[in-house]
């Protein structure tokens, strides 16, 4: 059955109209600098020996999952905030919720596989090198990048199987899962049975590795008898702690409480943290708090 509708409109924030050569410059700084960011801890961590290490490998993979994020969905963005709308292609559409959803499922396992790294390292640091090897880190980023394309892939071939009928427009500033189906007539109930398992395996599964690994964590560090000891050692994992707080606070509230009881703003807002914000937020985070990083970055510095 042919679509009613071929095309979609992105409403955006409308209610900015009035502030939106304040806010598109705003936005424009923060994408340049999401973009600048996340490409310098890459070519780090490319250039220096210093940090061939698993854990800047999947800070790197983190830099990754940012970065595609953010290109995603900051350009329609912009676009939207300057025009007072954005239209596209429901195929478009349909297509930039595909990298959404690969991009955070896959952030979701990585951060999870990040924590187990931290365990490690802390809590069995003698077995670390010989567990924490580079086949193991390369082999686990693959794994994740194909778990999260396997998400997006359940989802898009499920919306390829509704009928579009309309509304056109999307009051939203990106193609996000729930605005797609509202634009659906079809029975929509076996997609969201779909979004209740992947989201416990995809969402709520690496929260409880995460939440699991950080309890052992903290059991070891407070068993370290100095205190220069105990901070040392909290020292290597609390840049992660931060970013999943800051990751999965923002994505709970968002997608597992009713979005009935959230007001519209209020999604638009959750939604700009974890699209826009902690794309910016996690290269600060790791590299304002790494020595390693600000050493290669001073070695490297004159050549830039």
């Amino acid at each position: 059955m042919a679509n009613n509708i071929t095309s979609i409109i992105l409403l955006g924030f409308p209610n900015l109209e009035n502030l939106k050569f304040l806010f598109f410059p705003l936005l424009l700084i923060i994408y340049c600098a999401t973009l600048s960011g996340n490409l310098l801890i890459m070519v780090l961590y490319s250039v220096s020996k210093t940090l061939q290490s698993p854990m800047y490998f999947f800070i790197t993979q983190l830099s990754l999952c940012d970065l595609l994020l953010t290109t995603d969905i900051v350009p329609v963005l912009l676009h939207t905030v300057l025009y007072g709308g954005s239209a596209m292609t429901l195929i478009s559409c349909i297509f930039q919720f595909s990298f959404f959803t690969t991009t955070e499922s896959s952030e979701c396992l990585l951060l999870s596989v990040m924590s187990y790294d931290r365990y490690l390292a802390i809590c069995n640091p003698l077995r670390y090198n010989t567990i924490m090897t580079h086949t193991l880190c390369v082999t686990s980023a693959n794994i994740i990048w194909l778990m999260g394309f396997l998400v997006m892939l359940v989802y898009v071939i499920s919306m390829c199987n509704l009928y579009f009928c309309g509304p056109h427009i999307i009051d939203h500033f990106y193609c996000d899962l729930e605005p797609i189906m509202q634009l659906s007539c079809s029975d929509t109930s076996m997609l969201h049975t779909q979004i209740i398992i992947t989201g416990s395996l995809v969402l709520m599964s690496p929260f409880i590795i995460i939440v699991v690994s950080y309890v052992y964590i903290v059991i070891t560090i407070l068993k370290i008898p100095s205190n220069t000891g105990r901070q040392k050692a909290f020292s290597t994992c609390s840049s992660h702690l931060i970013v999943v707080s800051l990751f999965y606070g923002a994505l709970i509230i968002a997608y597992m409480f009713p979005t009935k009881g959230q007001s519209l703003i209020a999604n638009k807002v959750l939604s700009l943290i974890y699209t826009v914000l902690i794309p910016l937020v996690n290269p600060i985070i790791y590299t304002l708090r790494n020595k390693d990083f600000k050493e290669t970055f001073h070695k490297i510095k004159p050549l830039i």
